[in-house]
């Protein structure tokens, strides 16, 4: 797609499905009922005119805070239909967080699920708010009623189409601003060749539409071929995900690597032949070898762990079905073009740590009214990751941590996730995360978080196996000098672990 190009994602993605014989088919399946391909354009429209008719001028912004319904896929894109900017937002934040997001962003309006009302009656004053409460509801009442123009802006593939804010997992988050191009870009690189998705596919995505993975697994992969996708508005516990995947026939699944530990640990777990999954895939974090090998074993399908960015929209660098390898990253999706570098942005020898810079058509345009942090960000044509990796033997790349959390242990590196996935591996221990954490000399040392798997009782016992665990499948001054268990560990709202939260602890007296 040329940066010249007359092009408004909304209506690409939504009209390239009113064929005659796919207007009826299902779109979206929501806890409310079924919709149309003929329900989304027609909503889509309905939303379009109702902005307008709202005097929300092109280019300006609007906040949607909203659990995953076909309403909010409708909001979404009959904002870009109208040439405005739709600010996806946490559904998991305080009332402050929420005040700092519509101050940064200007919203002129703020739709918001009724169920989160409570978090903006104390904060909203200057901007309006319309409650998303289903059926009969505020909402549903504006759009039924719109009227007037809903005609599709003339914007281009490189304006500003929508924004996401990161995650947050180190401090404030960021507003995060892309191009029109860009959903469509991510379907194309990797919806199609790497995850291969069709219209015969039903999909559901447990990570939610304001995440970026979730983004695109639920709203621009399904619709750039016409496929089904499952939304559920609730908190995606073993229990919820098991019945959207059976009683949907669900056939591609996108989850994180702590939801696959809890569904294989869960008293409920299916067998295999109850499922219908031909294909999985997980980020957010790296994906333990271990939690693989097991998914395949009882589903007889593997999950392709991958990697993306709020920056880069969905993932660029991936496992495929015909080249995986558990235990890494995999190679880059066609389309980008990655690099390992030193503190000097010198390329480092093949084995050697490096951070993750990557290069492709989706990378974000800036922060919003950030400019130092852009600038750092975004190098030319090259995005900084903030993770750390290295390339193994035969080509494959290895997650060694944020590079925050990468520890110097002896003056030699210490990936925390190649000790979390060993710690992983033992059959007592659910999750996992390590931090640094200084001894009594003032060295740096790693201390891991431990929840035990279920039925397993936590004692000093059970730290020294593990301490004994890691030693003898890492190199010994790799394991974990102090084990705590916890019940659980500190995350984002898509899943990452917030190891600044730990380093805060870390202070405190360690068990084992």
């Amino acid at each position: 797609m040329t940066s010249a190009a007359s092009y408004n994602a909304a209506v690409d993605l939504v009209e390239r499905n009113l064929s005659v014989g796919q207007r009826e088919r299902i779109a979206y399946i929501d806890d409310i009922g079924r919709h149309t391909f003929a329900d989304l354009d027609r909503r889509v429209r309905q939303a379009s005119a109702m902005l307008r008719a709202r005097g929300i001028q092109p280019e300006q912004r609007i906040l949607l805070c909203m659990h995953d319904s076909f309403e909010l896929p409708v909001m979404f894109l009959g904002a870009i239909r109208a040439g405005i900017v739709p600010v996806l937002a946490n559904t998991l934040l305080t009332p402050d967080d929420y005040a700092f997001l519509l101050n940064d962003s200007r919203a002129q309006l703020a739709v918001v699920s009724a169920a989160l009302a409570s978090q903006f009656e104390s904060i909203i004053d200057t901007v309006p708010l319309l409650l998303a409460d289903g059926p009969r509801g505020a909402l549903d009442a504006a759009l039924r009623e719109a009227s007037g123009d809903d005609s599709a802006a003339a914007t281009g593939a490189d304006e500003p189409c929508f924004w996401l804010y990161s995650s947050g997992s180190t401090g404030r988050p960021k507003g995060t601003v892309h191009a029109h191009s860009s959903l469509s870009d991510t379907a194309r690189l990797y919806g199609k060749p790497v995850l291969g998705i069709t219209g015969q596919d039903v999909v559901f995505s447990a990570a939610k539409l304001f995440f970026a993975y979730g983004l695109g697994n639920a709203l621009s992969f399904p619709l750039s071929v016409g496929a089904t996708t499952v939304l559920m508005a609730e908190r995606p516990t073993p229990e919820a995900v098991f019945q959207r995947l059976q009683e949907h026939a669900v056939s591609i699944f996108y989850g994180v690597p702590t939801l696959y530990a809890s569904l294989l640990a869960s008293a409920g777990l299916p067998s295999g032949d109850t499922l219908h999954l031909r294909r999985c895939t997980s980020a957010g974090e790296a994906l333990p070898r271990d939690l693989g090998e097991r998914w395949r074993t009882h589903f007889g399908v593997d999950i392709l762990d991958g990697i993306g960015s709020t920056e880069m929209l969905h993932i660029f660098l991936s496992n495929r079905p015909d080249d995986l390898r558990y235990g890494t990253t995999g190679r880059a999706v066609d389309g980008y073009e990655l690099r390992i570098v030193d503190e000097q942005d010198a390329p480092v020898p093949a084995g050697e740590i490096g951070e993750l810079l990557v290069k492709g058509p989706t990378a974000a345009l800036m922060y919003w009214n950030n400019r130092a942090r852009s600038r750092r960000t975004f190098c030319g044509e090259w995005t900084r990751t903030g993770d750390k990796y290295h390339l193994d033997q035969d080509g494959y790349y290895v997650y060694c941590g944020r590079s925050d959390d990468m520890l110097k242990v002896g003056g030699i590196y210490v990936s925390p996730a190649e000790v979390e996935s060993a710690l992983i591996s033992h059959a007592a221990v659910l999750e996992a995360a390590v931090v640094g954490c200084a001894d009594d000399e003032n060295l740096v040392k790693p201390l891991a978080f431990v929840v035990p798997a279920p039925g397993t009782e936590p004692d000093e016992e059970l730290a020294e196996a593990l301490k004994l665990h890691v030693k003898q499948a890492l190199a010994p001054y790799k394991y974990p000098r102090w084990i705590r268990f916890t019940d659980a560990l500190p995350k984002t709202a898509t899943g990452k672990i917030q190891r600044f939260k730990l380093r805060e602890l870390s202070n405190d007296p360690p068990i084992g």
